[in-house]
């Protein structure tokens, strides 16, 4: 249907919710919120159920247990993509940011799958998943091989997100280099030798990377393409990523870090899974902190895709914030961070009709009753 309503439903805009609303929506966005019955149009029932906006996920890596559960086990990759797909669904997340490494390591995390999966998404895979699907690269600095590559990308629109990550643990740090092992054995069936080597190769790539950076963060700002750092936990890096115009600061370590982010305009993006397992999986801010500091912009799924609908209902039963300013934090701000707002995160006229409908007085994902992408009912439960 070209133009229909829904009908019966609270629903939750920008500004309050408005109850019994009947919404009506035309050629894939929202076109009205109106308190009365239009008897003109196709009715969708919805009484007694909430509207919410579709959940916006700017960082998201889970699919790639999707397509290697094991080290060195690895699935095709449309296999793994479609069934990411349906997980995305079962989440309640409406748009999607494929959170792609690019790394100097070989397999999961290469070039090579980059481009794999890069070509699925943005070719065969736009008329069979069903979130919004863009794409965020995770780039290494010290991943140098193939750099003309990754520019063309950026070039070409490809690229709707690119963070800066330098995941390689400083010389002489015994315990991020026992840490960034454990993370690479969890990838890789590698001796501990062959491992070593990877990263001493890397390692000697470091300034070579860091002059690219520079390249590519220009190529970013021309191209509009918002720029992440990632895992700031010092000043100076912050001074950098302020240098650079980073728009998203993602994962700082402690709220002071948070707080100067946020001083130069950077949105602060953190993980919901911190929030439900209640702390840091590395030991650093947890969100529930970062909350009541108020240094927190935006929550995304991470490595756990459920966590991002229930994390602003936990935030409400904490007494933290309201479920209304909670579920901006899914919604409206990472929209605004990653430069979609204006399409994405908000029920509102003129806006891309990705919405939730949910039971009320259910704060679990088995409320979620159907998930609707551009004015199109892509689940239904």
């Amino acid at each position: 249907m070209n133009k229909f309503a829904i009908k019966g439903t609270d629903v939750l805009t920008p500004d309050s919710w408005i109850k019994n609303a009947t919404v009506v929506i035309e050629n894939e966005k929202f076109l009205s919120i109106e308190t009365s019955s239009i008897d003109q149009l196709p009715i969708i029932e919805a009484t007694g159920m909430l509207m919410l906006p579709g959940i916006v996920d700017i960082h998201g890596d889970a699919f790639e247990r999707a397509i290697a559960p094991r080290p060195g086990s690895h699935f095709p990759f449309k296999m793994g993509i479609l069934e990411n797909d349906r997980q995305l669904m079962a989440a309640g997340i409406t748009t999607f940011f494929y959170s792609i490494t690019d790394s100097y390591e070989p397999g999961l995390r290469s070039r090579e799958t980059a481009r794999e999966i890069i070509n699925f998404i943005l070719g065969e895979g736009k008329n069979s998943l069903k979130a919004d699907s863009k794409i965020h690269i995770r780039h290494e600095q010290a991943n140098t091989d193939n750099y003309d590559e990754l520019c063309d990308w950026l070039k070409q629109g490809k690229i709707d997100l690119l963070s800066i990550n330098d995941h390689l643990p400083p010389v002489g740090d015994d315990y991020k280099l026992n840490r960034h092992l454990n993370s690479l054995r969890r990838r890789h069936k590698m001796s501990d030798q062959e491992l070593q080597n990877m990263i001493q190769t890397a390692l000697n790539n470091q300034e070579k990377g860091s002059q690219q950076i520079e390249e590519l963060v220009t190529i970013a700002h021309d191209h509009h393409i918002p720029l992440a750092s990632h895992d700031d936990d010092t000043e100076d890096k912050v001074k950098l990523s302020a240098k650079w115009g980073v728009s998203i600061a993602e994962f700082p370590s402690d709220v002071h870090i948070a707080a100067k982010s946020r001083d130069y305009g950077a949105s602060v993006l953190m993980g919901a899974p911190n929030l439900i397992r209640g702390g840091s999986h590395v030991g650093w801010m947890s969100v529930e902190m970062a909350t009541k500091e108020g240094v927190v912009d935006c929550l995304c799924s991470d490595y756990h895709y459920p966590s991002l609908f229930y994390a602003p209902f936990q935030l409400a039963e904490m007494g933290i914030m309201t479920f209304e300013n909670a579920w901006k934090l899914v919604s409206t701000y990472p929209a605004e961070a990653a430069g979609i707002g204006e399409s994405k995160g908000k029920i509102a006229k003129g806006l891309d009709a990705d919405f939730l409908l949910i039971e009320k007085d259910n704060s679990h994902l088995n409320s979620i009753k159907s998930i609707y992408v551009k004015g199109k009912e892509v689940a239904h439960y």
